[in-house]
């Protein structure tokens, strides 16, 4: 019989083998992205310490994102992680994409976190 893995198998399964490459510290933090079908969630996770320094996401109440789906609450977050991530002292990350492609919502949250001072 021939089996087939469901996406999110797949996806879960692209996540494990990045997570074994990169590591967050207290200096470099690491910068996870989750995408779901109505929101996109951000958070910067110190995996020393095992806590997460600041998070972001379409449900904040600050954004006020009508529509969370959607590319611009994506860059919305990713502006938001990065001003709170300055607030904090944190300047450089590692990006964890979550086993998600590079491409739409995932690229537009990254690319406005690096526009507004993140480096990674």
């Amino acid at each position: 019989m021939i089996t087939k893995s469901t996406k999110y198998a797949t996806r879960k399964k692209r996540h494990k083998s990045i997570r074994q490459k990169i590591k967050g510290t207290s200096e470099r933090p690491r910068l996870n992205v989750f995408r779901s079908s109505k929101h996109i969630y951000a958070q910067l996770i110190d995996d020393v310490k095992g806590e997460t320094i600041v998070a972001a996401s379409t449900m904040d109440k600050e954004l006020n994102a009508e529509n969370g789906g959607n590319k611009e609450a994506a860059k919305q977050v990713g502006e938001l992680i990065a001003k709170r991530a300055s607030d904090k002292g944190v300047d450089n990350v590692v990006f964890d994409r979550g086993g998600f492609i590079y491409h739409g919502r995932v690229e537009a949250l990254a690319e406005a976190a690096r526009e507004n001072g993140l480096k990674f």
